[in-house]
């Protein structure tokens, strides 16, 4: 397999984590996309209790923290993540009702019904959206909401070079009727389902990277790892100009029944 078509998940990950501990977010997304999606649910009050599953550094999660009163707790795998988390929170005056631990989606340390809204952006492939939806359902009251944001097909048609590249990348990957389907099934009123903007992926993904790829070659000079994950993340940048019209990130956000 050549160097540029390894998986993400075929490097360091203290590597990794931190590389992304320098940018604000650490997949495609966008302040405007989190409220837009947080708008499709309701009764969120100062009561609530909200979980950013796979928050990373918690670019999403202050903002959900600036448009809803509810206690907010962020979980990620990597303690860098979540010490720049709690540091972000203290820097907006939020650190009282948003705190970030660490912890596995695959063990969250919640009781059932404890929830009333599971955020995560660009996270959930880490344990594979069907499987997700349906353990996280259990953390939800009645009526509670799901709000995650995906990879996803547009065509049901492309390119086999793209087709090959997510198949390794996110064996998931499917047309957006199909993830709704998968919401309903398990136990989901399908709320709302939008495709993430192109500068999602350039403005706040992509092109805060460039500046921070030089000084990693950099500080890694010889480092064979660090320069083929940088080749990888430009790879996938290319790969995203080049075929962005039958792929994506897509919101889905349901209501549990």
């Amino acid at each position: 397999m050549s160097n540029e078509s390894r998986s993400i998940h075929e490097f360091d990950f203290s590597l990794i984590c931190e590389y992304f501990s320098g940018i604000e977010r650490q997949g495609p997304g966008s302040p405007e996309v989190t409220s837009k999606a947080l708008s499709f649910t309701s009764n969120i009050t100062s009561q609530s209790r909200i979980a950013d599953i796979g928050c990373g550094t918690g670019g999403q999660t202050m903002v959900l923290a600036k448009h809803t009163q509810g206690l907010i707790t962020g979980i990620d795998l990597f303690p860098a993540f979540i010490d720049r988390f709690n540091y972000n929170a203290a820097e907006l005056g939020l650190e009282s009702r948003v705190n970030g631990i660490v912890g596995s989606m695959e063990n969250l340390p919640f009781s059932s019904e404890e929830l009333d809204l599971i955020w995560s952006e660009g996270a959930i492939y880490n344990i594979g959206f069907e499987r997700g939806i349906n353990e996280w359902r259990k953390f939800l009251k009645t009526g509670g909401y799901i709000a995650v944001s995906e990879v996803s097909w547009f065509t049901n048609n492309r390119p086999d070079e793209i087709e090959a590249f997510w198949k390794d990348a996110y064996p998931e990957t499917d047309t957006i009727p199909n993830k709704v389907a998968l919401m309903q099934q398990a136990g989901y009123i399908p709320v709302a389902t939008f495709i993430l903007p192109e500068n999602c992926w350039t403005e706040h993904f992509y092109d805060p990277q460039v500046a921070l790829q030089e000084a990693f070659l950099k500080k890694y000079a010889g480092n064979q790892m660090a320069e083929e994950f940088i080749v990888n993340q430009r790879h996938e940048a290319q790969l995203y100009n080049r075929f962005k019209k039958y792929y994506g990130y897509v919101f889905y956000i349901g209501k549990k029944i």
